[in-house]
């Protein structure tokens, strides 16, 4: 059964991002550290390889156009899914005319997760950007929440959960404890 998943990397105090859109330290890439170098040391292995095998194995993205726009759309696809965009706005021109994968969904994000769930068949859905996750969660169409939570303090930029509804309550599926991060998964109780 397809599950939608916001998977993130969050610093301890709460933040995606610092106050520029960088993932912290030195190199802007701090809060992404833990799945392993970007080089060709080789593949990623233990809790990192299996987070790649679940990103790999979904079927669809739902992401926030500002997210969208921040990756250029990840060429036109993301790694071979497609891609959903709520949005209120029509597409800029790449996204319009150079990326058919790129989907951008005008009337609501309840009707963006359904056409995301329906691409991806009975893989899951990756959620990403904060404020869409917020409005999924508002919504009731995010079925799951996986944190990557960094042992750093950012102390100030953009946090994940900075404005909800109302209290969501949340119930703990798997917990990972590396030295890296402690990589926590929740499924939203409804």
């Amino acid at each position: 059964m397809s599950a939608s998943v916001l998977d993130m990397s969050m610093s301890l105090d709460g933040y995606i991002a610092d106050p520029n859109d960088f993932l912290g330290g030195d190199d802007g890439e701090r809060l992404h550290k833990w799945a392993g170098p970007e080089d060709e040391s080789g593949p990623p292995s233990g809790p990192a390889a299996q987070f790649q095998h679940e990103w790999n194995a979904a079927g669809a993205v739902l992401v926030g156009r500002r997210t969208a726009e921040l990756m250029d759309h990840w060429g036109g696809d993301h790694g071979g899914l497609p891609i959903f965009v709520p949005s209120h706005r029509p597409p800029g021109p790449a996204a319009r005319w150079g990326y058919p994968l790129v989907t951008y969904v005008t009337d609501g994000i309840e009707s963006a997760m359904a056409q995301a769930k329906a691409a991806a068949g009975d893989k899951d859905v990756q959620v990403r950007g904060a404020y869409t996750a917020q409005r999924a969660l508002e919504a009731g169409v995010l079925d799951e929440v996986q944190i990557h939570q960094i042992p750093v303090l950012l102390g100030d930029g953009r946090r994940l959960f900075d404005v909800l509804p109302s209290q969501i309550e949340l119930e703990i599926i798997r917990v990972i404890d590396t030295p890296e991060a402690t990589h926590i998964r929740y499924r939203v109780r409804r």
